[in-house]
C-alpha cells in the first residue's frame, strides 16, 4: 500500500529536525595527516572545538584530549592546528598560545608564551620548528619558534596589515605566505611572498631573501603550496577574472596557468587556514575543488599534461571543504556534505567508494526528510541577472496545497555565497513548510570577480535589489506566498534584513536580524582589525563618504520599518557590537512596532553555545507563527 502524506497548514508541519537537535550536533571545520597516515579533524561541539585523532589501522578514533578548547585566534579565527612528525601542533582558545601534543600518548605543552595571538601554525619538514601567523596590538607577523619551546619566536615578515597561509618548502631552505594591506580585503588583492632562508644549528631560522612573484593591489592570490619534490609552487589567481591554479617554477621562474573554465577554484579568505587543492603523493597530480554556482566537484589534475578529469565520488555529496591527500597511500580526506546529506569527514580513495569516518548528525532521518537545492537566476529590480539557491518545503509525512510561506536567507559578509552544503537552517525551516531562499547578490563570491566587485560602492542598494527582486520572482512563480514572505540574515545579512524593510515595506511580512550592523559609522571606529577598512570599498572612504554612510546606516531610517521583527545579538559581539542591534530596538520601541529582542551573554559574533543554538531556533519558530502563519 502506497503511504499518503497528511495535509497539514504550510508552517506548522512538524518537524523531527528540531532545535535540540540542531543545537546538539557536530560542526567540522578542518582535517590534517600525519606522515604515518593517521588523520586529524577538529569538530566542534557546542562552543568548544576539539581535536579527533583517526590512527591509520585498528584503533577507533579518540578524542586528542579534552582539557583544552581548540581555536585559531587570529581574526575570524581559523588554522587552529596542523600535525606533523607525529605530534598535533595547535592553539588553545583562551590563552591564544600554541600547543604541542604527541598523537598517541603525551600530554600538551605550550611552545609559545602567553602573549598577543596565533594561527596558522605548520611544522617544517624535518619537524624542528613551525611557521604559524601571529598578532600582537593590532600588528600581524609571520614568526617562527622552535617545536620544543625552548627559544622565543622570531618575526620573520612584518610590515604588512596581514599575513596568511604560511608554507615551508619540502627543502626547509624556502618559505611562501601570502599578504596584504588596507584598505583591501583578500579577496581584493594580496600578493605571494616568496622566501629563502638561513639555518643555522641551535637557532631558529632567519630571512635570506622574500621576492613578491605574484599578486598585487588588484589581483587576490589564495593557497600557496609547494610540490613535493620541491620543483613548484602553486597558488590560486583570479588574475583572470575567476579564482584558476597556477604552477610557479622554481627553476625557471616561469608562471603557468593550469585551469581555465569559469569556476572558481579558490574561496574568500574570511578565515586563516582555508584549502581548496592538495598535491597527490608524488606531485605528478594536483587535486581541487570546483565551484560553479555554489555544487563544488572534485578533481584531479596531471602537471605535466594538464589533463583533468572529474572524481565520480557519490552524487549525495554537492559540496567539498579542506582537501587533504595524505602523504601515505594518497587517500583524500575531505569535509562533505549536500542538500540530503549533513556534513561528514570522508576519506576517499580514488577509483573506490569513500568511507565516512564521522557524522555532525544521527543521520536517522530519511533523505525524503530534507529539501534540496535549485540553482535559479532572475532578474533584479534594475534589469541584470542575479543568482541563487531554492529549496522548496519538504517533509516525509506531510504536504499542503498552494504556495508556501518565504524565508529569504541572506548571507553575511557581504562578500560571502551560499552554496550546496547541507544547511541545518534552512532543512530546519523547510522541514515545517517554509520555501527558502538564499540568495547570491551581486557582490557574492563564487561568480568571478567582475560579479563579486559589483557591489562595491552599492553595499545596501544591489543586495537589497537583488533580494527583494528574488522573493517577487518566486512569488510570481508560484513558489512562493507573496502575502507570507519573511527575509532574515546575520551580520552583513542583517544589514541587508534592516534595508530591505526601510525601503520596501510590506513586502516581507517580518523580518530577522542577527547582529545586524545598523551604524556604519560606529562600525568603522569599532570593528576590529580585518574588517577595519571594508566599508572603504563598499560605501567609500572617510570622511568623503560620510553622507553615504549616513544614507545607508539603518539607524538613521529606523523609522520607516513597519513590519514585525526579530533581533537576536551575542552580548561579546566585537566585530558588531550589542549597541548596533540595541539602537534599531530602541527605534521599534518607540514606533510602537511588534519586535523582540534576545541578548546571549558569552556569544560573539555568531552563537555557538548548544543552549543558545536551542533557544534561537525555538524562537524563531514561535515569532513565525505569531507574525507570519497566524497573522
Amino acid at each position: 500500500m502506497i503511504d499518503q502524506k497528511t495535509h497539514k497548514q504550510y508552517g506548522l508541519w512538524p518537524s523531527p529536525i528540531t532545535p535540540q537537535e540542531i543545537g546538539q550536533g557536530l560542526d567540522f571545520s578542518d582535517v590534517a595527516w600525519n606522515d604515518d597516515g593517521t588523520l586529524v579533524w577538529r569538530e566542534r561541539r557546542s562552543d568548544r572545538g576539539l581535536l579527533i585523532v583517526q590512527p591509520p589501522v585498528g584503533d577507533a578514533f579518540r578524542a586528542l584530549n579534552n582539557t583544552f578548547s581548540v581555536s585559531g585566534g587570529v581574526g575570524y579565527g581559523g588554522g587552529s592546528f596542523t600535525v606533523g612528525d607525529g605530534c598535533a601542533y595547535f592553539v588553545e582558545k583562551a590563552s591564544k598560545r600554541i600547543y604541542a601534543q604527541p598523537l598517541g600518548a603525551g600530554s600538551p605543552r605550550p611552545i609559545t608564551p602567553e602573549f598577543g595571538a596565533a594561527a596558522a601554525p605548520r611544522v617544517s619538514p624535518d619537524g624542528e620548528h613551525l611557521l604559524f601567523i601571529h598578532t600582537y596590538e593590532n600588528e600581524d607577523t609571520l614568526a617562527v619558534v622552535d617545536t620544543e619551546g625552548e627559544h622565543w619566536p622570531r618575526k620573520l615578515a612584518s610590515g604588512a596589515d596581514f599575513y596568511m597561509h604560511p608554507r615551508w618548502g619540502p627543502d626547509g631552505q624556502h618559505a611562501a605566505w601570502v599578504s596584504w594591506n588596507h584598505p583591501n580585503m583578500p579577496w581584493d588583492g594580496t600578493t605571494l611572498e616568496l622566501a629563502t632562508l638561513t639555518r643555522t644549528p641551535g637557532d631558529l631560522p632567519a630571512l635570506k631573501t622574500v621576492t613578491t612573484i605574484a599578486g598585487d593591489e588588484t589581483t587576490s592570490i589564495f593557497q600557496p603550496e609547494f610540490s613535493p619534490d620541491g620543483r613548484y609552487l602553486a597558488y590560486v589567481s583570479d588574475q583572470s577574472g575567476w579564482w584558476q591554479l597556477y604552477l610557479y617554477d622554481l627553476q625557471s621562474k616561469e608562471h603557468r596557468q593550469l585551469t581555465d573554465i569559469p569556476a572558481e577554484h579558490g574561496k574568500p579568505a574570511w578565515v586563516q587556514g582555508m584549502r581548496t587543492y592538495s598535491f597527490g603523493v608524488n606531485g605528478e597530480k594536483l587535486y581541487f575543488i570546483r565551484n560553479q554556482k555554489g555544487i563544488a566537484t572534485l578533481w584531479e589534475i596531471e602537471i605535466a599534461s594538464g589533463q583533468e578529469q572529474q572524481l565520480p565520488l557519490e552524487e549525495e555529496y554537492t559540496w567539498f571543504e579542506q582537501i587533504a591527500v595524505s602523504p601515505q597511500g594518497g587517500e583524500i580526506a575531505l569535509l562533505a556534505s549536500g542538500g540530503r546529506a549533513p556534513k561528514r569527514v570522508i576519506v576517499y580513495q580514488p577509483g573506490e567508494e569513500s568511507t565516512v569516518l564521522r557524522r555532525s548528525t544521527a543521520e536517522n532521518l530519511s533523505p525524503e526528510a530534507y529539501s534540496t537545492p535549485q540553482p535559479l537566476s532572475w532578474s533584479s529590480l534594475d534589469g541584470e541577472t542575479t543568482h541563487g539557491l531554492y529549496y522548496p518545503p519538504q517533509n516525509a509525512e506531510f504536504t499542503a496545497e498552494g504556495p508556501p510561506p518565504l524565508v529569504v536567507l541572506v548571507h553575511g559578509g557581504p562578500t560571502g555565497q551560499r552554496v550546496a552544503s547541507y544547511n541545518p537552517k534552512v532543512q530546519f525551516f523547510t522541514s515545517r513548510g517554509y520555501a527558502v531562499l538564499q540568495p547570491n547578490y551581486r557582490g557574492s563570491a563564487g561568480y568571478g570577480r567582475d560579479y563579486r566587485d559589483a557591489l562595491k560602492g552599492k553595499w545596501g542598494i544591489f543586495d537589497v535589489a537583488d533580494t527583494v527582486s528574488g522573493a517577487r520572482y518566486l512569488a510570481e512563480e508560484g513558489l512562493a506566498d507573496t502575502e507570507r514572505m519573511v527575509v532574515m540574515g546575520g551580520s552583513a545579512g542583517g544589514f541587508t534584513v534592516l534595508i530591505a524593510l526601510e525601503k520596501h515595506p510590506g513586502v516581507f511580512r517580518a523580518g530577522i536580524s542577527m547582529y545586524g550592523v545598523a551604524n556604519h559609522f560606529t562600525l568603522a571606529a569599532d570593528t576590529h582589525k580585518f574588517e577595519k577598512r571594508y566599508l572603504d570599498s563598499l560605501l567609500g572612504p572617510l570622511p568623503e563618504a560620510a553622507e553615504v554612510y549616513r544614507e545607508r546606516s539603518p539607524i538613521f531610517a529606523a523609522d520607516k520599518i513597519q513590519d514585525a521583527m526579530a533581533i537576536f545579538q551575542g552580548e561579546d559581539d566585537k566585530v558588531v557590537p550589542k549597541d548596533q542591534s540595541e539602537a534599531i530596538v530602541e527605534a521599534l520601541k518607540r514606533n510602537g512596532i511588534p519586535h523582540e529582542y534576545h541578548l546571549y551573554p558569552g556569544e560573539g559574533h555568531g552563537f555557538r553555545k548548544s543552549e543558545t543554538l536551542e533557544h534561537f531556533y525555538k524562537s524563531v519558530d514561535d515569532f513565525l507563527r505569531e507574525y507570519v502563519i497566524f497573522a
